[in-house]
């Protein structure tokens, strides 16, 4: 037993001996290639520099164009198919519109009752897209949501309004279209009373 583990033992040392040696010929070998590279000077050293930096700047700009040409795109998409959604929601309108059309000529009420059918779905779909009426009869005159056609007298308080001829609407509180009203410029004066019998 002691003759085997003497062998094994002399063998380890052995293999351990040999790892050594490896190790001082590698390492000996490294220190030769580094005396066989020949020494950077400084100028060669800083044009390397140079043209690594010049590379990643370039890089950079071609990064920077990629991204200005995506968001240009991005920006068009939105542009042509922003409103998809809301044209998709239009067609139902179009379609009741079609089927009002389609029904008989002496039928008058079926005609009616899809025109207010079409005229609801119509405001439905303006409600979802936060799309809002602006009705002004009997309010004062906002130049910001009305637009005044006429100045008649009334015995409204002047700067009233008595009329409508179209309603405005208004995107997310953004004026589409004002209201195009009649204001009242207040009570007929009695010279202007006169002047009108007259004529």
């Amino acid at each position: 037993m002691s003759e085997k583990h003497a062998t094994a033992k002399a063998k380890a040392e052995a293999d351990v001996q040999e790892d050594d040696d490896v190790k001082l010929v590698e390492a000996q070998a490294d220190e030769a290639r580094v005396e066989e590279e020949p020494a950077i000077s400084p100028e060669e050293q800083a044009l390397a520099e140079i043209s690594e930096l010049k590379d990643k700047l370039l890089r950079a700009h071609a990064e920077t164009d990629n991204v200005r040409k995506r968001a240009r795109r991005d920006i068009e998409d939105a542009r042509k198919f922003g409103v998809e959604r809301f044209a998709t929601e239009l067609l139902g309108v179009v379609d009741n519109l079609e089927r009002a059309l389609g029904t008989e000529h002496d039928n008058a009420k079926a005609l009616q009752e899809g025109v207010q059918l079409t005229l609801e779905a119509w405001h439905g779909l303006m409600n979802k897209f936060d799309i809002e009426r602006v009705d002004a009869v009997g309010e004062k005159l906002d130049p910001h949501v009305h637009e005044a056609i006429a100045h008649v007298p009334n015995d409204a308080e002047a700067g009233t309004v008595i009329d409508q001829h179209l309603p405005g609407y208004t995107l997310h509180g953004r004026l589409l279209r004002a209201a195009m009203v009649v204001v009242s410029s207040g009570p007929a004066s009695e010279e202007t009373a006169e002047a009108e019998q007259v004529e």
